[in-house]
């Protein structure tokens, strides 16, 4: 194979005087604003009868709920630490420049902050999770640009035309010869193990793909559930496969004394049967009707 690319960026975008910004904290951001102009956008077309202040107190619960579920359930799953920092190291759950945020937590959030804000203005639950379920992939997208610039959460090695190296890896990559010595020589001709770059692979399927249906599927009314339980059976089974070919989080690694099962397999599999169940109840679920937004907007 020709000498594969080796993903190093600097994770800083600029300054602010002393201030650093990064791509990460930036991909969140361009997330957010495109949540906001889309979501604006079908509002407007009579997606959702509320006008453009409660749409935004929406945005702004939703974007609580990613923050809060989402460091909240990584500390709660993924922590390195265990469970016992709740008792003798609290504070670590404000620590998030230390890193650890969980998209399953996050869509938690999302569903609490929109199940208040539905009740609130006197919605059904599931109007509102299917006016907001288009919006989401952008964000889960550019959170995987974020990841590749970062060189986080690569792929397993492989050698395939497109394997790429992670200078991060390096460590791991000794680890890995050691126990498959067949990939000696590669390392030692690239310097790195080829990789595959599950950040992209995660970036075409749960990003591009999800948002270009779900966005096609709702350019007109569908059944109530329906685009939910698309959402929720798309990224399930998205992030069910890409996981066989990225490495585990090293504090958890494989499950059950497996060699495959990861804690993405074991979360994303409830999503598969909740988009399933929802798939099934839209068949008999009526249709919410454009409103009218003149007097809202």
């Amino acid at each position: 194979m020709t000498h594969p690319y080796v993903v190093h960026f600097n994770p800083v975008a600029f300054h602010l005087g002393p201030v650093q910004v990064h791509w990460y904290g930036l991909m969140y951001l361009l997330g957010f604003l495109a949540a906001v102009v889309l979501g604006e956008y079908r509002r407007r077309q009579g997606r959702l009868p509320v006008s453009r202040e409660a749409l935004s107190d929406l945005f702004f619960y939703g974007m609580m709920g990613v923050i809060i579920g989402g460091r909240v359930w990584y500390m709660l799953f993924y922590y390195a630490g265990g469970l016992p920092w709740i008792w003798h190291d609290p504070l670590a759950l404000f620590r998030v420049w230390d890193g650890g945020m969980s998209f399953h937590g996050g869509l938690l959030g999302v569903l609490v902050a929109s199940l208040w804000w539905s009740r609130r203005y006197k919605l059904h639950f599931f109007d509102t999770v299917d006016f907001v379920a288009p919006l989401i992939p952008i964000g889960l997208g550019l959170g995987r640009i974020g990841n590749f610039i970062n060189g986080e959460l690569w792929g397993k090695p492989g050698t395939v035309p497109w394997a790429m190296i992670f200078p991060e890896a390096h460590g791991e990559d000794l680890q890995y010869v050691a126990s498959h010595p067949s990939w000696a020589p590669l390392l030692q001709r690239y310097g790195g193990l080829p990789r595959n770059p599950s950040e992209l692979y995660e970036l075409t399927m749960e990003g591009i793909v999800m948002f270009v249906v779900l966005w096609l599927v709702s350019l007109k009314p569908r059944p109530r559930y329906l685009v939910s339980g698309l959402f929720s059976l798309m990224y399930g089974v998205f992030r069910f496969a890409v996981e066989f070919v990225r490495v585990p989080d090293p504090q958890l690694g494989y499950l059950f004394g497996t060699s495959w099962v990861t804690m993405g397999q074991m979360q994303s599999l409830p999503l598969i049967v909740v988009g399933v169940v929802l798939l099934w109840m839209s068949r008999r679920a009526p249709t919410l009707p454009l409103a009218d937004v003149a007097a809202k907007a």
